[in-house]
């Protein structure tokens, strides 16, 4: 069965970086688009970043661009979040997604 498992999660120093992690198993990875989502207390999940298949092709959303990187590497069936200047506001659970699929989540907390 397809599983996503994220790592790398913790407290963080606002300014801080993370880097988190995904493992897919069970589909082929390399021929899916992968996304991160995050959701803090009392809001909505918020899609945070997409990258394609190949890797060739990133967005992410305007509250993170410029300090949240997407990758991937497909021989580890792996896809990251390189998270950079966090602030307060990063607070959240993440969530690796692909298709209807998600993982457990992983928590963020930047803090003081």
């Amino acid at each position: 069965q397809v599983q996503l498992v994220e790592f790398g999660g913790g407290l963080v120093q606002p300014g801080g970086s993370l880097r988190l992690s995904c493992v897919g198993s069970g589909f082929t990875f390399s021929s899916y688009t992968m996304r991160w989502h995050r959701q803090a207390p009392g809001k909505e999940r918020e899609l945070v970043a997409t990258i394609s298949a190949s890797g060739s092709n990133t967005n992410a959303a305007d509250s993170v661009k410029g300090r949240f990187t997407i990758s991937r590497d497909n021989a580890k069936n792996t896809v990251y979040l390189q998270m950079n200047s966090l602030r307060p506001e990063d607070t959240a659970v993440y969530f690796c997604a692909t298709y209807v699929y998600w993982g457990q989540g992983t928590q963020v907390t930047v803090s003081s």
